[in-house]
């Protein structure tokens, strides 16, 4: 049996991850690109979709907010890549993580955002993993622990993320994988009107 092939797919903070070392057992490919934003994501989907993956590790959207995008625009453009890839990779299993925390500013935004991905996961057969309440110190600052910089995380943030993301990842492995066509909805006050 061949082991499974899992796509990490963000910014920095997932290509600073040192993926094939923490899951040895799967076939792994890092597709974080430091400075990415949702947008960017979305103009590299069809690279995602040649890979073929079986599982989909989605965490985007702190640069989108480093350059004072809305939240509206975030989760549009998050809503977009989840209906696409599920579109064109009906049976993959996807984990959407949250944004991460970072500085205190962005503390708000994040959470509004974050609400909306929660909520929007479950249409797509997607799970939702909140690293909030392991990561955010109570203002929302990301805790100076696992960062040097109020941003990117160092080796304790990892290991943080991965006491999140491993039981998350079996989690997902208990799903069985899609075998109809799918159809998104986007339901929200976020939702782009159907062209």
């Amino acid at each position: 049996m061949t082991a499974d092939t899992v796509l990490f797919l963000g910014d920095s903070i997932t290509q600073g991850g040192d993926w094939g070392a923490w899951f040895p057992d799967k076939n792994v490919l890092n597709f974080g690109i430091g400075g990415n934003s949702t947008e960017d994501v979305l103009a590299r989907l069809e690279s995602v979709t040649e890979a073929q993956p079986d599982e989909i590790v989605l965490l985007i959207g702190t640069n989108d907010f480093g350059m004072r995008r809305s939240v509206e625009t975030l989760v549009r453009n998050v809503q977009t890549i989840l209906v696409d890839l599920r579109r064109d990779l009906p049976g993959s299993r996807m984990l959407v993580q949250s944004v991460m925390p970072r500085g205190r500013e962005f503390a708000e935004r994040i959470r509004e955002a974050n609400i909306h991905l929660r909520q929007f996961s479950a249409t797509v057969h997607a799970q939702f993993l909140d690293l909030w309440p392991a990561m955010a110190l109570d203002d929302g600052e990301l805790n100076p622990v696992f960062s040097d910089d109020r941003l990117h995380l160092n080796d304790a943030g990892y290991e943080t993320w991965l006491s999140e993301l491993r039981p998350a990842l079996e989690r997902l492995r208990d799903e069985p994988p899609m075998t109809r066509p799918f159809q998104a909805i986007i339901f929200d006050e976020y939702a782009r009107p159907n062209s």
